[in-house]
């Protein structure tokens, strides 16, 4: 961060309320020459087919013009190229994605850098989603220790539909207003916003939303749901509640816990109402109050019925008995997200069966590791397990399938796993909760 921007930073922690006239010139060389560094090295191309490496072999000339552009207002936002990414392995639903030009990408990091500065002082301790130095599994630690150490007993499950293709424009507008006063930077973001979109052959121009895809979206949604939300939740909601209610949000997926039936059901009456004025809608069969309070010795909860769950971050949340004999909540793979992670290794050998075994060793090891990496949460081990076992079958059957003259047995397939074995599960994070007694 420039000392300029940390001054941004130092008077937005000052005053809460201050809103900043001068913000334009801090989108200089240095800062779009900062945010060209940050684009990977193999970001897709925009509309106009420049890579990264293209646009490098010219840094400053670009740099400099763009910057010149810029100043002079003329800066235009090209179209957005649509790309549609299946949500899952083998599944009919995708996901858009918009891909902007390298130059686009420049200015929406230098941009994002300069809201930062201000929003990031702003933002609820609640808030988790694509904030620097936070994380899902931070997230993940803060639900848990929740659910732990502060009696809840009702959690109130939340799904926004299509969040980042229904943010209403002009409402997102009027909630930066309320600390930017900078009309550079204004248009500049509006820019970012009402930009069309090339779909194939097909060109349109939504009226609503932000391009999923582009840099500075997430920051924006966090915006968005930070005045939404976050604010209404912490000054209108809890000082109403009869009991002690909490919310947690990575982005646009939020639970909230209470110690009181009664202002669950409060909330979920008003959540709908609350979100529909700016227009989100809440998804009906994703919405639910779920009993989670902690179960007695006889396995029940605080009814006469067992505790249910509830998903979050591709977790599945319940209690379970501790080593100590004590209930604990605990978090396991979702049966989603392990399906998701299942049929994507099963399409990955199908499509490379015929790729030397070494190198399918290598991809398939790649795969486990990252799964682990997030998925090794304690707790989780027999999820872990299981996938480790579900990819060992899946590997061995389209190896099975490959034109060989020796058929493959599975006892020729364990000894080459015997000597170059795929890597084993490993906790890697440990959640808050179940490490107390």
């Amino acid at each position: 961060m420039s000392p300029e921007l940390s001054r941004v930073v130092e008077r937005a922690k000052k005053d809460p309320e201050a809103r900043f006239n001068s913000l334009a010139h801090h989108l200089d060389e240095a800062a779009l020459k900062r945010a060209f560094a940050r684009i990977r090295k193999d970001a897709a191309a925009g509309v106009d087919e420049v890579n990264k490496g293209e646009y490098a072999r010219h840094l400053d000339e670009n740099i400099r013009d763009l910057n010149q552009r810029l100043r002079a207002r003329t800066y235009r936002h090209q179209p957005i190229r649509r790309v549609h990414i299946p949500k899952g392995p083998g599944s009919r639903e995708t996901r858009p994605i918009g891909i902007s030009t390298i130059e686009d990408k420049i200015v929406q990091g230098a941009l994002r850098d300069v809201l930062e500065a201000i929003y990031e002082q702003d933002f609820l301790p609640c808030s988790f989603g694509f904030r620097p130095g936070r994380s899902a599994h931070q997230a993940l630690g803060a639900l848990d220790q929740m659910l732990f150490s502060e009696r809840i007993r009702w959690v109130l499950e939340a799904d926004i539909r299509s969040f980042f293709d229904s943010i209403d424009r002009k409402k997102l507008m009027e909630l930066l207003q309320l600390r930017i006063a900078d009309g550079s930077i204004l248009r500049l973001v509006g820019k970012c916003l009402h930009v069309g979109v090339l779909d194939g052959e097909e060109f349109t121009e939504p009226e609503d939303g932000t391009a999923q895809g582009s840099i500075i979206s997430p920051l924006l949604g966090n915006v968005y749901l930070h005045h939404v939300l976050d604010l209404w939740f912490e000054r209108e909601v809890r000082p109403r509640m009869k009991g002690h209610a909490r919310l947690i949000r990575y982005a646009d997926d939020f639970v909230i816990g209470f110690t009181n039936k009664e202002d669950a059901g409060r909330v979920l009456e008003v959540l709908g109402k609350r979100m529909a004025a700016f227009g989100l809608t809440l998804h009906p069969d994703k919405t639910r109050i779920v009993a989670f309070a902690r179960p007695s010795r006889t396995g029940k909860s605080a009814g006469t019925s067992a505790p249910g769950t509830f998903d979050f971050l591709g977790f599945t949340l319940h209690w379970r008995v501790s080593r100590r004999g004590n209930w604990v909540p605990a978090m396991k793979t979702r049966k989603a997200s392990l399906r998701k992670t299942l049929l994507g290794v099963g399409e990955w050998c199908r499509r490379h069966r015929h790729y030397a075994r070494a190198e399918q060793h290598a991809v398939l090891s790649r795969k486990l590791r990252g799964h682990y990496e997030y998925f090794g949460v304690n707790g989780n081990s027999r999820c872990l397990d299981r996938v480790l076992h579900q990819v060992k079958r899946i590997w061995f059957k389209w190896l099975q399938r490959r034109g060989q003259r020796r058929p493959l047995r599975w006892k020729r397939f364990s000894e080459y796993l015997a000597r170059f074995p795929l890597p084993a599960p490993r906790l890697r994070k440990r959640i808050w909760g179940a490490t107390a007694p």
